[in-house]
């Protein structure tokens, strides 16, 4: 078990790829905090974690608020006894459209969740990976952090501001042996968000006119991303910090 007695807290984790991390990581052995903002979906993945023998709490919180972010850490340390790993998975999207046309409550929720959510977690986790003497974030960002579109504009760049916020975690809190990394998948259109990314109903068409910029020509799956999330919270990443990997294909080659 590579991840065996870790305490892990993956956000955004009732459905998609959060989910797919949050079953992974509690197959390698660890104690799993699913947070989700849909009681449903997030007690529903807890309950299938524990049934396969694996450990899970289930927490309700909304990661853009100060108060939910800290319930959510505080959690994992009375669950658990401790916390080894944050992984900021919690996502949204505004619609595919004009840069113009998006409102300023979709722009400020895209940058609540995908930005501040990180600076929140921070808040509340550093200080516990400090008193254990490390500790590591995972920070889903995205392929439109590195290569945008046209389309998604303040989307992109919400995943660009993750990327280097992370990079410029990863620099700051390396003395306290803290560790930041993000991961970048490329589309998943199984997420839930696919319509919006696409800009309208995911056609074959669409789809594969989407498929055909990826050389490896597929989309990205949750056990693409929750594998390569494994290695980043297991001691074999004990040396890797500051990084991005994309988990695209070879689609921003």
């Amino acid at each position: 078990m590579r991840l065996k007695n870790k305490s892990i807290i993956v956000t955004g984790a009732g459905s998609g790829i959060g989910e797919g991390i949050a079953k992974r990581l509690a197959e390698e052995g660890a104690a799993i905090v699913v947070n989700d903002l849909v009681p449903a979906g997030g007690q529903r993945v807890c309950d299938e974690i524990n049934a396969a023998g694996g450990r899970a709490c289930f927490i309700a919180a909304d990661v853009t608020r100060n108060d939910d972010m800290k319930r959510i850490v505080d959690c994992a340390v009375q669950q658990f006894g401790r916390l080894d790993v944050m992984v900021n998975n919690a996502g949204w999207t505004h619609r595919n459209q004009s840069a113009l046309n998006v409102s300023e409550e979709e722009f400020d929720r895209c940058y609540a969740v995908n930005v501040k959510s990180i600076y929140l977690s921070c808040l509340h986790a550093v200080p516990i990976f400090r008193a254990q003497g490390g500790g590591s974030f995972i920070n889903i960002a995205s392929t439109a952090g590195v290569r945008p579109r046209p389309g998604l504009t303040w989307y992109n760049g919400s995943k660009g501001a993750a990327i280097v916020t992370s990079k410029s975690l990863a620099a700051e809190l390396g003395p306290d042996n803290i560790r930041v990394n993000c991961l970048n998948p490329v589309m998943n259109p199984t997420t839930g968000m696919g319509e919006l990314f696409a800009g309208g109903e995911l056609t074959e068409e669409r789809l594969a006119r989407f498929r055909s910029t990826i050389p490896l020509g597929r989309f990205s799956t949750a056990l693409d991303v929750a594998n390569a999330a494994l290695f980043l919270a297991s001691d074999e990443a004990a040396f890797i910090s500051g990084v991005c990997i994309e988990v695209d294909g070879a689609r921003c080659v």
